[in-house]
């Protein structure tokens, strides 16, 4: 399809936002719900922008709507230019306010944000006296990409499969290396018994919630010359542990939740168990304040949070 090109130079930021919430969400109905906009509106304004940049943006059915390759590559853009006019926004009304302090934004996978960095920022805050942050779940390879459009200030990752990109916009930090561990039912007989090989646990039911974690466990068990039966899935890491409770299966998880585990499960560890790399990453441009004390007590606070017990 050959749009007309417009490009008239003036940029319409509500349009941007509704472009991107499309994206994001896969839907112009849902998108419309969410901005409150009616759904005829919502089509009205992405054509608009497409015609205005003279190229197609979106490919719609019935059903879906998602970016073209031309929209994709537009969308990254217009997702880092509104999130800076966000924080160009809440600097000057910050500055009206006078509250001159930054707001400091963590992001962190589940696994991460569940104790390790918790327990950094009250060691950051015992040091750096009141600080507004906000702690921003998610998986890595979205985190990155929220990091490199500036709507993060810091980030906790893991390299877990698919892993981390090499990216010339970031600095890394690595944190050390985490070892999976089995969680099991309170009552399930290997609770409590120590380190178990995989291939005691092979015919169990195993649950996952995740890309990654599944794939270091299919490759943890490969080595040992047995198939991990991953017949449940769960949509995020407190569905998983719950049907871990529950009795349906058991899971591997990341070493960093024993202590934040619930009190129905146990976590056994494993023979030459897998492990991940654990890293945070930052932006190198304009990097917060408070990011290199945070770095601080992450290293502290992962390092005792991965002791031996």
């Amino acid at each position: 399809m050959r749009i007309p090109a417009r490009h008239t130079g003036a940029v319409d930021l509500t349009v941007w936002r509704t472009f991107v919430t499309v994206c994001r969400l896969g839907s112009l109905s849902a998108a419309a719900a969410e901005l409150n906009h009616t759904q005829s509106a919502v089509s009205r304004q992405i054509a608009g922008l497409e015609r205005q940049l003279g190229v197609p943006l979106m490919a719609r059915n019935a059903r879906a709507a998602r970016p073209t390759p031309a929209g994709e590559a537009f969308r990254r853009h217009a997702l880092a230019t509104l999130n800076e006019a966000d924080r160009a926004v809440r600097a000057a009304r910050e500055v009206h306010e006078g509250a001159f302090g930054r707001p400091l934004a963590i992001g962190a996978t589940p696994s991460l944000a569940a104790g390790i960095v918790p327990e950094a920022v009250r060691g950051l805050l015992a040091q750096a006296g009141s600080l507004r942050w906000s702690l921003n779940p998610g998986l890595s390879a979205d985190l990155h990409g929220r990091v490199v459009a500036g709507d993060l200030d810091v980030a906790v990752v893991t390299d877990a499969p698919p892993g981390l990109p090499a990216d010339p916009q970031v600095d890394r930090r690595f944190l050390g290396l985490d070892e999976m561990v089995v969680v099991l039912p309170a009552g399930h007989p290997r609770a409590g018994r120590g380190p178990v090989r995989i291939r005691e646990l092979a015919e169990q039911t195993w649950v996952e919630d995740n890309d990654g974690s599944a794939a270091l466990l299919r490759q943890h068990a490969a080595r040992a010359g047995v198939s991990a039966r991953i017949d449940l899935a769960a949509a995020d890491l407190p569905g998983k542990l719950a049907l871990v409770a529950t009795g349906h299966a058991i899971a591997l998880v990341p070493g960093v939740l024993r202590s934040a585990l619930r009190t129905d499960v146990t976590a056994v560890g494993l023979v030459d168990p897998p492990t991940r790399g654990v890293y945070t990453i930052a932006p190198r441009r304009d990097p917060h304040p408070c990011t290199a004390p945070l770095l601080d007590q992450l290293t502290t606070a992962f390092a005792s949070g991965t002791r031996p017990r």
